[in-house]
């Protein structure tokens, strides 16, 4: 058996898996991180295909950036699963752990065995065009054909963080005092109540 079809199928498996696993878990904070091992698990296929630099951004910016965004803006606006801390877990949970621990450590012996051995011509995939993936055709089509929906993505992203921040204010309560401090840094007087 090929090593390189192992890689891909383990790693295929991770993916789909992890990828299945965002929308099924309750708690959004442990679908942030089933999206950051299924981004890992597709960077582990893009290096397979020979697009270094695209596998590295997917890592650096996706699994990075945009997951740190996604945590931020969960624990921002307080967001919490139904977490049943006294209750047992499901049934499911502890294999669940075990399978999927199991196949990210496989990916990884894999994908540094894979590194240690000599490069092998006759492997599942064919020799992709050197240009395939780097960081000049990256630029280029990013700059070039793909430049409005690049802008419009960061436009999405800033009115995302924006929402979530106006979602996460509270509003006063008319019931809620409202302390005013004067200009020495005490409380000032409490307003009177005007009769009449």
């Amino acid at each position: 058996m090929n090593l390189d079809l192992v890689i891909f199928a383990v790693s295929s498996v991770v993916a789909i898996f992890s990828a299945i696993m965002v929308f099924a878990q309750r708690n959004p904070i442990a679908s942030v991180l089933y999206l950051i091992l299924s981004l890992l698990s597709q960077a582990v296929l893009y290096v397979q295909l020979g697009a270094l630099f695209m596998g590295a951004i997917l890592i650096i910016v996706y699994a990075g950036a945009i997951m740190v965004l996604f945590l931020f803006v969960i624990m921002l606006l307080n967001l919490r699963g139904t977490e049943d801390l006294g209750l047992p877990s499901h049934p499911l949970s502890t294999p669940t752990k075990i399978i999927i621990s199991t196949l990210f450590a496989v990916q990884i012996v894999l994908v540094a065995g894979r590194a240690a051995l000599p490069p092998v011509t006759a492997g599942m995939l064919v020799e992709p065009d050197p240009t395939f993936g780097s960081v000049t055709e990256v630029g280029r089509l990013m700059f070039t054909e793909w430049v409005y929906p690049l802008q419009l993505t960061g436009i999405l992203l800033l009115i995302a963080v924006v929402a979530a921040v106006v979602l996460a204010q509270k509003e006063r309560s008319e019931d809620e005092p409202v302390v005013t401090i004067d200009q020495a840094g005490g409380p000032a007087d409490p307003p009177t109540e005007k009769v009449g």
